[in-house]
């Protein structure tokens, strides 16, 4: 597909793709239209089928299929695979089952209200594009560049991961060989099409839905005495889950790993990220969301349920996955194939990241906020510019965790789990402000083709409990440091977004002297 021209790809998507609801008191009612998003006819492929996001080269390639996957995968990383059992020794069996439950209700929370706002806008980038209207112009700016940073940092440590994982089936190999090789993969299969990338996360995040639904049912059976599990002479059932009482370790480190929980489901809002490149997204995206609750609790809250009711809670984060140790006692061997599947949540990952902090380097530049040759896209509809910058991003994190871990590299972990929160807190108050501007400006809420259900109690509940999740980080001792330096680098985002303005208001006043020394000396 061509470039688009200068004039076009200078305006905002969000422009043309929102409501024209009344955000800053400029536009009257009669400019206001009821179409909550418009496409192009000359931007629609013959048959309709492969629609362009309105003012921008990205194609609309993913399916309903793909959404759910994305937004499952962004989610089921190595986490669960691997730390999981060292959470289950902080929080204990029940401390930590709470902790998800809690952790998947506020993550629902959030997704019901960002549904309304990709329903109404759906753009890429969408997250600082609804801060920029709805909040303020610094604010969308800053929303923008924490949300690149959670994800370039993620993809540092998941090349890592990567490298060590292949060592295990080849020891004597070079791990940095085995991150080039998966930072190849990941950039080639986001290089070639949004579908390309859309496909391969299907299959990625389909591997591990697999195992970790294998792993349920397998240690269900297990647990009710069906398949034996060496150690129990009669059916485990659950009573592991409350041996040693219901918080063993006081109440405290359930708060801690509440947290943890909360950076650990940072990746479902993906949703928002990619309703801009989603086939028929008034669909799609509802549908995705919906799914989001019960899958969560299935597959974390299942897979937690029968790690600690199999294995005794002290003894689930020494040394090895709680799913291999779970498996062993059943009398699988499956080192090698829990490998496997770890892999693919570190591609799985990798590719989720490498995406959305692609489309958020396109979207800031699309918006004017960094140069807008960012948002240029070649005939595939892959903003390549921004792709390279993204994953140039993503090799310096690689670098600081080698060659400055325990300085740069700490203190880039520290602001990317809290930045996930402080853009979660964005969408439930920008979904709140969208909602009232939407009234105020004459339309009704049945002309919205998805609405957050029980507003403005959701959406609040929503804004608090994520403000909460934040600001208590203050009581756990191990991650004040976190919040400190996100505090920190929150204020020096907005003062790089007032220096940049400073900078264009002088530049401009500049232009406009010289102009007019110009005109004087013509005269």
């Amino acid at each position: 597909m061509s470039q688009p021209d200068t004039d076009t790809a200078a305006q905002s998507p969000s422009s043309q793709q929102e409501p024209q609801i009344q955000t800053d008191g400029r536009r009257s009612h009669s400019e206001q239209m009821n179409q909550p998003a418009q496409t192009s006819q000359s931007e629609s492929s013959h048959d309709g089928k492969d629609e362009h996001a309105l003012h921008t080269n990205l194609k609309r390639g993913m399916e309903s299929r793909h959404l759910q996957m994305i937004s499952l995968g962004g989610v089921i990383g190595t986490g669960l695979f691997l730390s999981s059992g060292y959470t289950i020794q902080q929080a204990g069996p029940i401390g930590t089952i709470l902790a998800y439950g809690i952790g998947a209700l506020i993550v629902y929370l959030v997704m019901l209200t960002l549904g309304e706002l990709s329903v109404a806008m759906p753009v890429t980038g969408s997250f600082h594009v609804y801060a920029e209207k709805f909040i303020g112009p610094g604010t969308g700016f800053v929303i923008a560049i924490q949300y690149w940073l959670t994800w370039t940092v993620a993809l540092g440590s998941e090349f890592t991961a990567a490298g060590l994982l292949m060592q295990r089936w080849f020891p004597n190999s070079p791990t940095w060989a085995w991150s080039a090789a998966c930072i190849t993969l990941i950039f080639t299969l986001n290089a070639l099409s949004v579908r390309f990338f859309a496909e391969a996360e299907f299959w990625f995040a389909s591997i591990k839905v697999f195992a970790i639904c294998a792993f349920i049912v397998i240690g269900s059976l297990a647990i009710f005495g069906v398949i034996p599990v060496a150690g129990y002479q009669h059916a485990p059932m659950f009573g592991n889950l409350i041996k040693d009482g219901v918080f063993p370790n006081g109440f405290m480190p359930v708060f801690a790993t509440i947290l943890t929980v909360n950076f650990a489901f940072s990746g479902t809002e993906l949703i928002g990220v990619t309703a801009g490149e989603t086939r028929d997204p008034q669909t799609a995206v509802p549908k995705a969301i919906h799914t989001t609750l019960w899958r969560l609790v299935l597959f974390f809250i299942g897979s937690i349920t029968v790690m600690c009711a199999l294995i005794p809670w002290r003894k689930a984060g020494v040394g090895e996955s709680p799913f291999v140790l779970v498996f062993n006692g059943i009398g699988i061997p499956m080192r090698d194939i829990m490998n496997f599947v770890v892999l693919t949540a570190v591609l799985s990952a990798s590719n989720s990241g490498l995406y959305a902090s692609t489309r958020m380097v396109w979207s800031m530049g699309n918006e004017g906020m960094i140069p807008r040759w960012f948002a240029k896209t070649n005939r595939r509809g892959v903003p390549m510019l921004a792709l390279c910058a993204a994953m140039a991003g993503g090799l310096l994190a690689l670098l600081s965790s080698v060659i400055a871990a325990s300085t740069v590299y700490l203190v880039l972990v520290a602001l990317s789990g809290l930045s996930a929160v402080v853009v979660w807190i964005a969408i439930a108050y920008c979904q709140i402000v969208f909602r009232r501007r939407w009234l105020e400006s004459g339309h009704s809420t049945s002309e919205l083709k998805y609405r957050t259900p029980g507003y403005p109690y959701v959406s609040w509940a929503a804004f608090i409990l994520c403000t909460a999740s934040f600001v208590l980080v203050i009581f756990d001792v191990e991650q004040r440091f976190a919040l400190v330096a996100e505090l920190v680098f929150i204020v020096a985002c907005y003062g790089a977004y007032f220096l940049q303005q400073w900078v264009r208001k002088r530049k401009k006043a500049t232009e406009a002297d010289d102009l007019d020394t110009l005109w004087v000396a013509r005269d």
